[in-house]
């Protein structure tokens, strides 16, 4: 994509290669190239890295963007596998023990989450260094996303993550593995509030992330599956719901779901015009959702996020925000069952017009008074037609109390890469 300044990209790789042969006895120079402690000490060398997080983390087949999406709605009945010969997706759809520590869209999830950390970290921790504060910062919450998106994605799939990067790391419950990223996110939003982000370092990245609302809205979003509800709420209120913040993609590096699945019909669609969901969670008839998401060509077919090579994929979206609100006063110690139901319906009568995306149920208000599990019971439904294919469904599944037969797997195994290489890895869940 332009917007993936390619000039840096190099330096991520650079530093990947450096971090990867440390182990071995003998070191071969290039006396020209760069040395990963130029990487790492320079402005320069720094915004490659950053660029590189959004690079491995967005693109491609095997990004953690692309996998977990896949990952997710397989397992969760949104999606179906198209080919046969794609055993790994078809492991998945069959669920249970088909699904071991060789499937390589887990390992893709675990092992490119692992390498976004570390990344991550290196940016983080070296740009303080730096004499411009202004472009330190940006530097700082822009590789804080990543890593919160990693450390995100791992607590989402396994009941335990790693406690940090590098041999024989210990584990954490995932809930820490939450609330690490929300730690992540607070250093970042103090340090831009020190030192607000420069220009020229938002020059030097990809266009469409909204830093700071990205930010409080990964905050909202972790706070709300670590059960830190009033956290969540307060959050959510500071991101500003009429602005967008995406991947963007061009010819060079293009939007995955596109290239990998709509566009050879292939590996992965809907499995129907009801996203997978079943009796009172089948989406209402009139639901503008579902045209969005889904078109009809012989078959049921992937649309929105996935529709073009270079259609814009949300890092959130603002309906998500809306619904993180409405579960938070609906999950209080005191439940707020009026502010939940007003928040609710702001998703269900939303139109197409009124949302930044494009996204709209267009439905008309639900009315009537609600008990709390009532109120909860219509959270759900609608997070999974509003958060359709955005990989955030078994986790909903789980904090919903859905049942267990309507979900593959709960947890996932560990890939063997990890237990191979690391005595302190867990054992594996029994579902």
């Amino acid at each position: 994509m332009k917007n993936l300044k390619s000039r840096y990209i190099g330096y991520a790789f650079l530093l990947t290669t450096v971090a990867f042969s440390s182990a071995c006895k003998k070191e071969y120079l290039n006396p020209n190239a760069a040395t990963a402690d130029d990487v790492l000490t320079s402005a320069k060398g720094l915004t490659g890295v950053t660029v590189g997080l959004q690079k491995t983390f967005s693109t491609t087949r095997a990004g953690v963007l692309y996998a977990s999406i896949t990952l997710n709605g397989l397992t969760t009945n949104e999606l179906i596998s198209i080919n046969t010969g794609n055993t790994n997706e078809e492991r998945l759809v069959a669920g249970g023990v088909q699904v071991d520590g060789t499937n390589s869209v887990l390992l893709s999830v675990w092992a490119g989450s692992n390498k976004i950390i570390f990344d991550a970290d290196n940016v983080i921790n070296n740009a303080v260094n730096l004499p411009d504060k202004n472009y330190a910062a940006g530097l700082i919450a822009h590789a804080s996303i990543f890593k919160a998106l990693a450390l995100g994605n791992l607590s989402e799939y396994w009941e335990k993550v790693p406690a940090s990067t590098g041999q024989n790391v210990a584990f954490i419950s995932r809930f820490d593995g939450f609330n690490k990223a929300i730690a992540t996110i607070d250093n970042a939003l103090a340090v831009i509030a020190a030192n607000p982000i420069s220009s020229s370092f938002s020059g030097n990245i990809p266009a469409g992330i909204d830093i700071p609302n990205t930010l409080n809205a990964l905050k909202a979003r972790y706070a709300l599956f670590a059960g830190n509800y009033t956290l969540a709420l307060t959050a959510a209120n500071a991101v500003d719901l009429t602005k967008r913040s995406a991947f963007t993609y061009d010819a060079l590096n293009l939007n995955p779901i596109f290239e990998i699945a709509t566009s050879t019909n292939n590996v992965i669609q809907p499995k129907n015009l009801s996203l997978g969901q079943t009796g009172t969670n089948v989406p209402d008839a009139a639901d503008q959702r579902i045209p969005f998401y889904t078109v009809v060509n012989t078959t049921v077919r992937i649309n929105g996020f996935g529709a073009g090579t270079f259609t814009q994929i949300p890092v959130y979206l603002p309906g998500e925000i809306t619904l993180i609100k409405a579960e938070a006063y609906a999950r209080q110690a005191t439940p707020n069952l009026s502010s939940a139901l007003t928040e609710l319906n702001k998703v269900v009568t939303k139109t197409a017009a009124t949302d930044p995306f494009g996204l709209g149920a267009n439905l008309p208000a639900l009315t009537g008074t609600y008990t709390q599990q009532q109120l909860l019971d219509l959270i759900y439904k609608h997070r999974s037609i509003e958060l359709f294919m955005s990989g955030l469904k078994l986790e909903d599944m789980r904090r919903f109390n859905q049942p267990l037969a309507d979900r593959k797997r709960n947890f996932f195994p560990y890939p063997f890469q990890e237990r191979d290489n690391n005595t302190n890895t867990p054992a594996d869940p029994a579902f």
